[in-house]
């Protein structure tokens, strides 16, 4: 054949391959360790079968997932990391991506090509872009200790195993609209690519307070996932211990208020009544001493007498 027509020729069929082709763009979702449908809607199969074409998807790395060759499977260009992971559903021109991994998130594309007895025709190529996501766990609030009047409380929250990447963690207390929260961290798996959320906290009652509720709530770029309510009830001390505090305290009271009362009223500078009774007690006790010791002399005075005459 001469060399111009065979360059003719293969003009002519990139040329028909650029004006047949047709290009779709669609976007598609999948949770982790689930399947994605990579649709590739072909509009002309009412009038082409599927033993005329060519029909495969590959990733955006131009790895094969699936190859649909004239009618029949065709496993050997199909890259090892899909094989046994596809499914093909006829009906409705789609690939079933199963168990769905963070990296299999990216663009696929699909190919529809007919083969004519010599090269190919591209008629239709859709664009897929897939998204990954995994649920996070419900936030879980752990306490590190027992509460008590003389102790605050320290928390923990945690959720674990979702994607995309989080944006906040914090805490709601009772009766109050503030975010809580001492020390948020995100971490994400090496192998599955998945993130974990933590935030801690330390709080103390209030006084007078004695029952709080606290609620730990994640947001997400989708959604926001609340915790179950933890409640908290500070201890009262024993009966026993209260009562001998509020005996104590009342005792101590009533004696100032009794020493007040006894500064303020005693007069100044005035004997009192039991100071007189006192003296008069101790000079009667004088007299009757004196009476006694010239009672004990009169014996001596009498002998004495004779000899004086």
């Amino acid at each position: 054949m001469d060399p111009r027509c065979t360059m003719g020729l293969a003009i002519l069929i990139f040329v028909t391959v650029l004006l047949t082709s047709d290009a779709v763009s669609v976007e598609t979702q999948a949770y982790f360790n689930g399947t994605a449908s990579l649709p590739c809607p072909f509009t002309k199969a009412q009038n082409i079968s599927l033993s005329e074409l060519v029909v495969f998807w590959q990733d955006q790395q131009k790895l094969v997932l699936y190859e649909h060759y004239l009618g029949t499977e065709k496993l050997d260009s199909v890259n090892a990391k899909y094989l046994g992971r596809t499914s093909f559903d006829r009906n409705n021109w789609t690939l079933r991506l199963h168990n769905v991994q963070i990296k299999d998130m990216g663009s696929y594309d699909c190919f529809i090509q007919k083969k004519p007895p010599t090269g190919s025709i591209i008629l239709q190529q859709t664009l897929t872009e897939l998204s990954v996501i995994a649920n996070f766990s419900e936030p879980e609030i752990k306490l590190a200790q027992n509460v008590t009047g003389n102790s605050g409380i320290n928390l923990t929250c945690t959720s674990k195993q979702g994607h995309p990447k989080p944006k906040k963690m914090y805490f709601l207390i009772t009766n109050s609209t503030n975010e809580y929260g001492d020390n948020m961290q995100i971490s994400q798996d090496n192998v599955t690519e998945l993130f974990s959320i933590s935030n801690s906290l330390s709080l103390s009652f209030p006084d007078g307070v004695w029952h709080m509720t606290v609620v730990c709530v994640l947001e997400t770029e989708s959604m926001k996932i609340s915790s179950k309510p933890l409640n908290f009830t500070q201890e009262f001390p024993s009966p026993q211990t209260y009562w001998k505090e509020i005996t104590a305290s009342v005792t101590v009271a009533h004696l100032l208020v009794m020493l007040l009362i006894i500064v303020c009223h005693k007069k100044p500078n005035q004997p009192s009544r039991h100071s007189n009774t006192a003296s008069k007690l101790e000079r009667d006790s004088n007299a009757d001493r004196e009476t006694i010791t010239l009672k004990e002399l009169e014996p001596q005075i009498a002998s004495a007498k004779p000899n004086a005459e």
